[in-house]
């Protein structure tokens, strides 16, 4: 979204394919994706503890957002990064393996 120029839509072009949908349809996207994270996300603290359904969301969001930043800006990752997400990730596992089991 903080690469969309909004000063190219205007109502006579925003259906259009040369004016607002390059715009407009990732917008959409966005307006989706959110709506399913919000409804996965309240589904997932349903069943398992708030904090570790807090942790995979976050750490998931990391990876997709680092993913899209390498396949869309062919932006570069060192292996630092790596190590960094991969210790995010144990430390999730160990959240859910280890976490105390209320009844």
């Amino acid at each position: 979204m903080k690469f969309s120029d909004l000063k190219t839509i205007s109502f006579v072009n925003f259906y259009k394919w040369d004016g607002g949908l390059p715009f407009l349809l990732p917008f959409i996207g966005y307006i989706l994706f959110g709506l399913a994270n919000i409804y996965f996300f309240s589904t997932a603290i349903k069943q398992i503890p708030t904090a570790t359904a807090f942790a995979v969301w976050t750490a998931t969001t990391l990876i997709f957002i680092k993913a899209a930043e390498l396949a869309f800006y062919h932006q570069r990752i060192s292996w630092m990064e790596v190590l960094f997400m991969t210790m995010i990730m144990v430390g999730i596992l160990g959240l859910k393996i280890y976490a105390v089991q209320v009844k």
